[in-house]
């Protein structure tokens, strides 16, 4: 072979130097790394090479130097043995992965109970019978999820969102996946749908479709919205609130671990803030979120229903002389038609707020629309506690509202001739 080389000039692969060959190996992918051990003997010896199993231990499975240390495997072992338990996952499990440890992270310092509610992983036996259960086929990523944390109990703060108004309340568990499976539909409008979450104070919950019917697509997520206006009862719209598990779950997680969505009293609530919907004036400054509530909402009649969350804050350095009290609100709303409608009262939710250097106060309201948009903007009037005859205007700035994607039931009754 040597004598080949020196007559041809060529290197072949038994020839080449390691240190190349194992940076080349460092790029390919766990299937390829897999696949050297067939082509050559060369080729099989570097493959075993340890630490180029590392970075596969860490892009699939998030497997830390800590972790490696506590097991005390090789990286090469580590990969084969979690590869063995849920493989099947590979494609989705660092990102469901990721979200629940991002989540859990987040939450622990500040909603501990609802931490504590989760279960323990499902294992693959329990799925497997659930899809028996049901006669369908789970999502992988669903799968892969439940594998992580197998719902929680069904305790109140949900770990899936709260939402409180003067008479409403809503607060969604995440579902085990037996108690998911009890609530299967094969019933005319919710046909191959599962449920996700659930609230024990409104019934609500959200369900993914595990088949494609009655103009669902495949592993779309939503909320039901029952056709109020059509006789036949499985007449039911739906609100789309994500394209897959993963989408839907991740989607979610990132507004929480963010601060999208604000933590009060160790709930989780779904208020969305827009950064750039805030407006000051003078040493005032007010911001405003916003949520879409589906339970409140239909589509037939055309009803959607809003909340909106207002703060209001005064400068800590603003002098104590601009300490003032809220004394009424103008409001203009426009719906996405171009209507306008003029509101104008007497302080805020009933109160008369004062406002100081230093201090917030924040409330909460709510509006409908016929249409699926529109947005609201106004000011309110205050007077000053040392000057009360002077009074001013703080700007509310313009915050836009929309209710998500919406697919129309197909099982409407036909007009009447």
């Amino acid at each position: 072979m040597a004598a080949v080389e020196a007559e041809t000039g060529l290197l072949t692969l038994e020839s080449l130097p390691t240190d190349p060959l194992l940076l080349i190996l460092s790029f390919v992918d766990y299937r390829d790394l897999i696949n050297c051990c067939y082509v050559s003997r060369r080729l099989s010896q570097l493959s075993t090479h340890d630490p180029l199993w590392r970075r596969h231990c860490k892009k699939y499975w998030l497997i830390s130097e800590e972790e490696k240390a506590r097991k005390n495997q090789c990286w090469k072992s580590l990969f084969i043995d979690t590869y063995s338990d849920v493989g099947r996952y590979i494609d989705h499990y660092a990102a469901i992965k990721k979200a629940w440890d991002d989540l859990k992270k987040y939450l622990e310092p500040r909603c501990p109970r609802m931490v504590l509610s989760l279960k323990e992983g499902a294992r693959e036996e329990d799925l497997d019978a659930v899809e028996a259960q049901i006669g369908c086929k789970l999502p992988d990523d669903y799968r892969c999820s439940y594998r992580i944390h197998n719902g929680q109990k069904l305790v109140v703060p949900g770990l899936l969102g709260s939402m409180a108004l003067s008479n409403h309340y809503r607060s969604e568990d995440l579902l085990d996946v037996d108690t998911a499976a009890g609530g299967f539909q094969q019933r005319q409008g919710l046909k191959y749908c599962l449920p996700l979450t659930f609230c024990i104070h409104t019934g609500l919950s959200q369900y993914i479709a595990v088949e494609a019917a009655e103009g669902r697509n495949k592993n779309e997520v939503f909320y039901q919205c029952p056709d109020q206006m059509a006789r036949n009862p499985a007449a039911i719209d739906m609100f789309i609130i994500g394209a897959t598990f993963t989408d839907w779950f991740t989607s979610y997680v990132n507004n929480v671990v963010s601060g999208g969505f604000p933590i009060i009293r160790d709930q989780i609530f779904r208020y969305i803030h827009d950064p750039e919907c805030v407006a000051t004036t003078g040493d005032i400054t007010v911001s405003v979120s916003t949520s879409f509530l589906p339970e409140l909402s239909s589509v037939h009649p055309p009803h959607y229903f809003f909340t909106y969350r207002i703060r209001i804050e005064m400068s800590r350095d603003a002098l104590p002389e601009k300490a003032c009290q809220l004394d009424s609100r103008y409001w203009r709303i426009t719906n996405a038609k171009g209507d306008v409608e003029e509101v104008q009262g007497p302080g805020v939710v009933g109160e008369f707020p004062i406002i100081s250097p230093g201090r917030i106060y924040e409330y909460t309201s709510c509006t409908t629309f016929s249409t699926t948009s529109g947005y609201m903007e106004g000011y309110y009037t205050f007077h000053f506690l040392y000057f009360k005859d002077k009074v001013f205007n703080v700007a509310i700035p313009r915050f836009h509202m929309a209710c998500p994607t919406f697919r129309v039931s197909i099982a409407r009754l036909p007009p009447k001739c």
